[in-house]
């Protein structure tokens, strides 16, 4: 049996990314691994619905009509929603990247990212993936994860570029455990750029369901209040959400494939 329609459609949308925004029919198929007649057909049947759009050139691109399915997603512009005026009122005293994110199975998904002209570099756009062992807001998600996420999370660590103070699984159950106790992370890195970050969950009701953070310099960080500015935003969005009696994560969970 072949493989079903809606995992090589997933497979097709899959092959963009931030650095490949347009692609052409052959790199399209070659990215998804779909042989290139069965690509042909299925963008076709995806331009016809809106999800993919072609330009003149023959080039193919996300189209609209995912932004329009995806805005209804509770767990992301529901959440952003909720959020956004407590992250800029947090953006307009930091005048930094002030990040929120969501867990998804094993990863960490950027809801929404506020940054100043001048702010430092960071890897991570809107819509991307961070890891959750290697990030603040990662790992704040992890802290507060079901115990089998965090056994994976220990079973397949491996260092990358990220917290300085995470080198090992033991190290990382450590910070975990100071997660939970303090009610907030806070991380350093060196490579590729000097920044540290903090961050805090965000509660709804009594369950974790999104993190937020700032990120900036190594310079000053500490003497900067970022800490007590992050976590006061934190409860003031979870406040919010119970107010209004909205749940960003639907019950279910996220879980049920890792």
């Amino acid at each position: 049996m072949g493989q079903p329609v809606i995992d090589r459609a997933f497979a097709l949308l899959s092959a963009f990314d931030s650095d490949h925004r347009a692609l052409p029919l052959a790199e399209l198929a070659q990215r998804s691994g779909i042989p290139r007649s069965s690509a042909l057909r299925l963008a076709r049947s995806l331009v016809h619905v809106g999800a993919l759009e072609r330009l003149a050139d023959g080039h193919y691109v996300v189209g609209l009509r995912l932004l329009e399915t995806a805005s209804l997603a509770p767990r992301g512009h529901g959440l952003r929603s909720v959020a956004m005026p407590f992250m800029e009122d947090l953006f307009h005293v930091t005048r930094q990247h002030v990040l929120l994110a969501v867990r998804d199975q094993g990863e960490a998904l950027l809801v929404e990212r506020l940054s100043a002209l001048d702010a430092s570099p960071v890897r991570y756009r809107v819509g991307g993936r961070l890891p959750l062992t290697s990030t603040g807001v990662g790992v704040v998600l992890l802290a507060f994860a079901p115990l089998t996420v965090q056994d994976h999370a220990m079973a397949t660590y491996e260092p990358r570029h990220g917290d300085d103070d995470i080198r090992t699984p033991a190290d990382l159950r450590r910070v975990l455990a100071e997660v939970r106790r303090g009610d907030y992370a806070f991380g350093r890195q060196s490579h590729p750029w000097r920044l540290s970050t903090v961050a805090a969950p965000v509660r709804d009701g009594d369950e974790v369901v999104a993190a937020l953070s700032v990120v900036a310099p190594n310079t000053g960080f500490a003497d900067a209040g970022y800490g007590p500015a992050v976590r006061a935003t934190a409860r003031a969005i979870s406040r919010r959400l119970l107010h209004d009696g909205h749940r960003a994560i639907p019950l279910g969970g996220a879980d049920t494939q890792l």
